[in-house]
């Protein structure tokens, strides 16, 4: 037939490659892709051209730096990633167990709350916090001076204020005399009994003339499980001997630490904190305790920042929630402890009386007060 095209057959044979799909691991690298003889040629013959004297030529299937064809990663940058890597999901589990613990500790009522002056978030700008320690004891103490049942006053005041290139800490003694908001003139430590962390701040505020921004009720029924968490603290003072809550022998509990440098464990910590009477030393007082107490706090600083406290990181981030009851909620009371730790060794001092007042209440003159306040401001 006419119209029937004559083909011609191919020249060549049709030649036909099949490829099969496979799951590969997200780990392992891809395999340089599979190219033509002439043209693996043509790249061993510039490689050559380019590359310097005396070293290794390249050959086909060895990976090269550019192009498609990348040379393997040194170790000790893979060794590097994978640190960082650890080092990352180590804090990132940290941030998650501290903002698990906020949200599951005891704050503070409301009637406290309301009672503060706000302010703005650490560490950018400056805060103020007064941080309480209640005296409340269990039943069956036997500690001199201890308030077993009943409203509890405040064991413990101390001033902090950080953020804003602020770093300084005041310590309030629990029997200065200071007028109480509709209670009249007492001991600045009973406010606490009176109307709780919402008075206190009041009375501090007033008598003090600092506005309160937060409030910091430390749990002490769970302090000595935060010491423990980050491996406990090592700290250095002459010779303690105390008998918290009666002692050993009426089943609290008895500190003896000799002069020098020790590691306290979450019970030694709590009971030199508490430490009212040092039958070491008679002629120590309550301002004693309170220079102690402050030195406690910078040790304990000290080891959260060490790499033990590192390495103790998730611990300490769940611990330290449940040590405190706060008005402050986990953003800012992380930017509190951020701007802690990015400030250095705070500026520390003590509310030091002038006088007394009856039989053991203190008085301090209106300029020493103000010269305090001052410096504290200042810090």
């Amino acid at each position: 037939m006419a119209d029937v095209l004559d083909l011609e057959p191919a020249s060549e044979p049709v030649s036909y490659r099949r490829y099969r799909a496979r799951l590969r691991a997200p780990w392992r690298r891809r395999r340089p892709p599979e190219r033509g003889l002439e043209e693996l040629r043509a790249l061993r013959a510039d490689d050559e051209e380019q590359a310097p004297p005396g070293r290794r030529r390249w050959l086909p299937g060895r990976p090269r730096r550019r192009g498609l064809l990348r040379r393997r990663r040194p170790l000790w940058l893979r060794a590097l990633r994978w640190a960082l890597t650890a080092l990352l999901a180590w804090v990132g589990v940290s941030v998650v167990l501290f903002v698990i613990s906020s949200l599951s500790a005891t704050g503070l009522p409301a009637s406290a709350a309301s009672a503060l002056n706000g302010g703005g978030l650490p560490p950018f700008s400056a805060t103020t916090i007064l941080v309480l320690g209640s005296d409340a004891r269990p039943a069956g103490s036997k500690e001199p001076g201890a308030d077993v049942g009943g409203p509890s006053r405040s064991d413990t005041m101390m001033l902090i204020r950080t953020g804003g290139g602020h770093s300084a800490r005041l310590s309030i003694p629990r029997d200065m005399m200071a007028e109480i908001p509709g209670y009249g003139l007492g001991k600045i430590n009973s406010a606490f009994a009176y109307g709780g962390p919402g008075l206190a701040a009041k009375t501090v505020e007033r008598f003090l003339g600092i506005a309160i921004n937060h409030v910091l009720v430390v749990n002490f029924s769970n302090f000595p499980q935060l010491v423990d968490a980050m491996g406990g603290v090592t700290y250095t003072g002459s010779c303690v001997v105390s008998f918290i809550n009666g002692g050993f022998r009426n089943g609290g509990f008895t500190l003896r630490l000799p002069s020098g440098t020790h590691h306290l464990d979450g019970a030694q910590a709590l009971a030199l904190a508490r430490t009212r009477k040092n039958h070491c030393n008679a002629a120590e007082t309550d301002l004693t305790r309170e220079i102690r107490q402050q030195k406690l706090i910078l040790d304990m600083k000290s080891q959260m920042l060490s790499f033990t406290g590192f390495l103790h990181l998730p611990w300490i981030a769940w611990a330290l929630p449940q040590t405190m009851e706060t008005d402050m909620g986990a953003p800012t009371l992380a930017g509190v402890l951020a701007s802690l730790a990015l400030n250095g060794n705070a500026h520390t001092a003590l509310l030091y009386p002038t006088g007394t007042y009856g039989v053991s209440g203190l008085t301090i003159s209106d300029a020493r007060k103000r010269a305090d306040v001052a410096a504290f401001l200042r810090s």
